[in-house]
């Protein structure tokens, strides 16, 4: 184990900054004044009061999210397609926030940099893939435990942790198979983002088994997983471009 002086958080939110700018395909616009909307509401209850960004990867394979140093969170095209409510999303956003305020992504970026022996100050010579990876499986569950509570203390339905997380378990299991032929979003998918898939499902828990800690979670807590959950407001925009595509 390694063990570092824990970085103030304007070093860490301008590394942050710095690696932000190396991410391709952001886009800004409708889908991500939506991200920043849900992600700001979601974030007022992290306990680290850092200035939380939310970005849109503009790319249809891209079936991941991860979060930078300092607070940018990037979400992908390709997972916001499978989801259907905001509360999905708000559970996502909940999970990436957290790497971030439990400090998972400052200790990834001062582990690499000392592997690497880059000064902190030329940070911008590692590359973003690194938070793109997932963590240790503490870290997930952790970041899954810790986001799950921030959705529901900022008003959303555990329901929709559930929800996402069976869906990942219906990729997971599809994944396994490579099915032929699309016949669903879920199906589409997996055709397309095999690539992103094969490094999701190799870095991060079993849905399973994070399936299992949502319940428990809702279960301890006495949450109500019946309450209804808020549709995706930005879902009309992935139909569109899917009306568009089979034109």
């Amino acid at each position: 184990p390694v063990r570092f002086t824990r970085l103030k958080d304007e070093d860490e939110i301008r590394m942050g900054d710095h690696l932000v700018k190396r991410v391709a395909h952001l886009q800004g616009g409708t889908v991500e004044n939506y991200l920043q909307e849900v992600g700001a509401r979601v974030a007022r209850g992290a306990q680290r009061k850092l200035p939380y960004r939310f970005h849109y990867l503009d790319a249809p394979h891209f079936v991941n999210a991860f979060a930078l140093p300092g607070g940018h969170i990037v979400v992908g095209q390709g997972l916001l397609e499978i989801m259907d409510s905001e509360d999905e999303l708000a559970a996502v956003l909940g999970h990436e926030i957290e790497h971030v305020d439990l400090y998972h992504c400052a200790e990834r970026l001062q582990v690499e940099a000392a592997m690497r022996r880059i000064p902190l100050g030329q940070i911008f010579a590692l590359p973003v893939v690194l938070f793109q990876a997932g963590y240790t499986k503490d870290q997930e569950l952790e970041a899954d435990r810790a986001g799950t509570t921030l959705a529901v203390k900022a008003g959303y339905s555990a329901a929709g942790a559930l929800r996402f997380n069976e869906k990942m378990q219906t990729l997971y299991e599809g994944y396994q198979k490579k099915p032929a032929k699309a016949s669903g979003p879920l199906q589409e998918v997996l055709q397309g983002g095999v690539g992103v898939l094969t490094d999701y499902f190799r870095s991060h828990p079993p849905p399973a088994e994070r399936i299992a800690l949502v319940k428990q979670l809702i279960e301890s807590n006495q949450w109500d997983a019946t309450t209804p959950e808020k549709d995706l407001r930005i879902g009309w925009v992935f139909c569109r471009r899917r009306m568009r595509t089979e034109i």
